[in-house]
């Protein structure tokens, strides 16, 4: 049994376990996803989206899609991964299941918990049929894998007029349970009328069996939100990760996704901004820093709607040894959207012989009235400014490092968590193998 055929057996399996709601408007959204899925399959080199990325090695994996039993883990063994030096809110899930134990949840002055309690629980039930999967793609078929899966994740709904005290981490550990394990989790954050939120993400694999993941995420900001959300992608070689991020957002509102790309196998990040009103503000940022054959895809599109928005993009990457990038970055302006502003800017070091980028910066514009630019670089280190700050007395290894640093730190100041700032600080200083004593 191939892939696809142990997927269908799955999903079968997945609606006759009871656990699922069979007269919801999700299961009906289920049924569809799993149809168009059944279709279209896993995407291939042919489609255009997908020329640069395959799939073929992860797609010949038997994965389990649902984990035997339930595991165990003890703070201390994760304790790393978090942002300890903070006080949050934590929702953590081990092997696609959520653990009570280490997650500080709540339902005071704000929803922050668990898909599949809003799933189940009448009260939300108004809420989640609103919002459920109405901005992620219908087209792509790994978005529609997750919907036909979808039952656990996060459940995030910030009323009006509410600043969230604390940052939100969401940690999704993989044990090595299973020899090869499919999770496919599904996030929902609604944010209301004035209120802010700060999110901080990453999966982690806790051995060195074969872990996918497909997970989707769908945003809702609406009118004067602001949402900031960090993803730290920095998971082992025997881990791939498939990020879908849909944000739709309303009048005035300001939302901003980093990624930080630093490990795993392949990671493709498909990350889609939707205006629907007026005066919005777009941020899209993003480092990536990689070695080995490790391969990591960033695939973006904001669609400008109507006026007087803004859209900000910034992609760094630096790729060593047999390591392949990939920015496909994509900007469509209606022809109502007049007076848009929007920038796109993607640059690339290759300190690997062997290292290769594929970028490709689009604009799609159809007004007349509009400030838009978009470019790449690809480059290697200025053998000039490294001459220059060894003359100077730096060595050549902390030399390297530092210009590399200096080359991403335009994204890195971008962060406005501290203790995260610091943390990625911290990771790149490790990945370029350097020493940085930096105040930060």
């Amino acid at each position: 049994m191939d892939l696809k055929d142990n997927l269908f057996a799955s999903f079968m399996a997945f609606e006759n376990k009871g656990s699922v709601d069979l007269d919801s408007k999700v299961h009906g959204i289920r049924t569809e996803a799993i149809e168009r899925f059944e279709q279209t399959g896993f995407p291939t080199r042919k489609d255009e989206e997908w020329k640069y990325t395959s799939l073929n090695s992860l797609v010949k994996t038997d994965y389990s899609v649902f984990p035997k039993a339930e595991t165990a883990i003890e703070f201390k063994e994760v304790k790393k991964y978090f942002l300890h030096e903070i006080e949050s809110y934590k929702i953590v899930f081990i092997d696609g299941v959520y653990s009570s134990f280490l997650s500080d949840t709540t339902h005071e002055g704000s929803d922050i918990c668990i898909l599949s309690s809003a799933l189940k629980q009448p009260k939300y039930k108004m809420i989640v049929d609103h919002y459920f999967g109405t901005v992620a793609s219908e087209n792509d078929s790994m978005t529609s894998l997750n919907t036909a899966f979808s039952k656990e994740g996060v459940f995030i709904n910030i009323p009006k007029n509410t600043v969230v005290p604390k940052p939100i981490q969401v940690l999704y550990f993989s044990t090595g349970s299973e020899k090869e394990i499919m999770l496919q989790p599904r996030n929902l954050i609604i944010v209301g009328e004035n209120s802010h939120v700060q999110i901080y993400e990453r999966h982690q694999n806790l051995s060195d069996n074969v872990v996918l993941t497909n997970a989707v995420t769908e945003i809702f900001a609406a009118k004067r939100a602001i949402v900031d959300a960090y993803k730290i992608q920095n998971d082992r070689d025997s881990s791939s990760l498939i990020d879908n991020t849909y944000v739709q957002q309303k009048e005035s509102s300001i939302v901003s996704v980093n990624t930080y790309s630093f490990g795993g196998n392949i990671t493709r990040n498909n990350l889609e901004f939707h205006h629907e009103g007026q005066h919005i503000t777009s941020n899209l940022n993003g480092i990536t820093v990689i070695g080995g054959k490790q391969h990591v895809d960033n695939h973006t599109l904001v669609h400008h709607k109507q006026e007087n928005c803004e859209s900000h993009e910034l992609y760094k990457g630096i790729f060593d040894e047999r390591s392949t990038g990939v920015f496909n970055g994509k900007v469509i302006v209606n022809k109502e959207a007049q007076k848009t502003n929007a920038f796109q800017q993607n640059d690339n070091i290759l300190i690997g012989d062997k290292s290769s980028i594929n970028t490709k910066p689009q604009l799609e514009i159809f007004a007349d009235d509009v400030k838009c630019s978009h470019g790449c670089t690809i480059g290697q280190l200025d053998d000039k400014a490294l001459f220059y700050m060894q003359s100077r007395g730096i060595p050549e290894k902390e030399a390297k490092g530092l210009m590399l640093f200096a080359f991403c730190n335009e994204a890195v100041e971008k962060i406005k968590i501290p203790a995260l700032k610091s943390r990625i600080i911290k990771l790149l200083a490790k990945k370029l193998d350097v020493e940085l004593d930096l105040d930060v």
